[in-house]
């Protein structure tokens, strides 16, 4: 287990001796860092971060033994133009990882053992894993089938230690589902994410005040939960390629180079998020998105990217319960000119296929071969929810989506 903790004390508050100088801009900018830590520390919240380790494959694995030590990847088959949803740990050390194109998965693993999703099978094991959050509160803010947030600040047992709250948690999903997962700890939402990731499988992080500086600063920006591929490399050509790199930065620099997003991480390296967990809202629609590194002129690759969205929002709405009627594609263009185009389903639906033909003619009869495309998103509004439907999206200023 990683011991990324030394404590729920006070944070280190910068001294006046370790300041920028005296200078009047200097001045301001230590006064700044030290408003934005005694701001997190004023409403200090205990937040978990569970997140299920290779979901897919673990459940495909859990469900046929023989499959346990083999590379596994959950997707389309490699002789379609599917896409891999997830792999196992055993597959991502070839370099397979999710949102790839089954082909070139198989490609660099050869001896995977491919296997369909099951849609129905992960929502119901989801909502089980989620009865086992609500027995400690009911502030539980689903992201997607296999994450959550939770905030235990005050919850049903009056257990005061969060550590303890997510170690049971994590023995309480093993024992029901025989699934592994890792959970960060701390007093916001976004160090809990960074807290999941870094001992997984199986992990368990704290973040606490007294080590966030330390976690963070050696952090590469890439690992920054809201920074995606395209805007770390914006940042890599900058020079900022970690965490203290970015917090060497000024406000005013990250907002002329990144807009309001530039608030944003300004915070969070100082290890401020105010972010509450939302535990219920009705979504008006559901979407998903990315950015690409390089910009797409062929047809069948945009294609190819589409069938990978639809996939990905048709796993959403099933897992919520979530029907639509009316799909929307957004396509934004090298130069920054997007257009939207819309189109009415012959019924509701939040099938994989129905969604994926209803994106390709929408993309082919706007396709202009002349420009390149920077991004794709697939929408589905006229929503028709279940009751215990909520938002599944992540309000984070950077929209580039990893794949489940």
């Amino acid at each position: 287990m990683h011991r990324a903790r030394a404590g729920y004390g006070q944070a280190d508050i910068p001294e006046l001796g370790s300041g920028p100088g005296l200078c009047p801009l200097g001045l301001i900018c230590f006064l700044l860092d030290v408003f934005v830590v005694y701001r997190s520390l004023a409403f200090m919240k205990k937040i978990i971060h569970i997140d299920m380790d290779a979901y897919f494959a673990a459940i495909e694995i859990r469900e046929n033994p023989s499959l346990k030590g083999k590379c596994v990847i959950v997707g389309g088959s490699p002789h379609s133009r599917g896409v891999v949803s997830t792999c196992s740990y055993e597959a991502r050390k070839y370099g397979v990882h999710s949102g790839m194109s089954s082909f070139q998965a198989w490609k660099l693993c050869p001896q995977a053992v491919f296997v369909h999703s099951s849609f129905k099978l992960y929502g119901e094991i989801s909502k089980q894993i989620r009865e086992i959050f609500y027995t400690w509160t009911d502030m539980v803010e689903p992201m997607s089938l296999d994450e959550a947030y939770l905030d235990v600040t005050r919850n049903k047992m009056n257990e005061v230690d969060p550590e303890k709250i997510a170690r049971m948690i994590k023995d309480e999903v093993m024992k029901q589902t025989r699934l592994s997962c890792s959970a960060g700890v701390s007093y916001n939402k976004f160090l809990a994410k960074i807290g999941s990731d870094l001992n997984k499988p199986d992990g368990l992080s704290v973040i606490t005040a007294e080590n966030a500086q330390e976690i963070l600063f050696a952090l590469p920006v890439g690992k920054f939960h809201g920074i995606g591929k395209v805007t770390a490399a914006r940042m890599q050509k900058m020079g900022i390629k970690t965490g203290k790199d970015l917090y060497e930065r000024s406000l005013r620099e990250l907002i002329r180079h990144f807009g309001k997003a530039g608030h944003f991480y300004y915070n969070v390296v100082r290890g401020v998020d105010d972010r509450e967990v939302v535990n219920y809202w009705e979504p008006k629609s559901i979407s998903c998105e990315n950015t690409y590194y390089e910009d797409i002129g062929e047809l069948d690759e945009l294609l190819r990217r589409i069938r990978a969205l639809a996939e990905k929002l048709s796993t959403r709405m099933y897992y919520k319960n979530i029907q639509g009627s009316n799909l929307i594609l957004k396509i934004k263009y090298a130069n920054f000119e997007q257009i939207t185009r819309s189109c009415s389903l012959s019924e509701s639906s939040a099938d994989k296929e129905i969604l994926y033909q209803a994106a390709e003619q929408l993309l082919i009869s706007n396709w202009d071969p002349s420009r390149k495309v920077r991004l794709l998103g697939l929408g589905v509004g006229k929503l028709d929810c279940d009751k215990d439907c909520d938002q599944l999206e992540l309000d984070l200023p950077d929209r580039e989506h990893q794949n489940i």
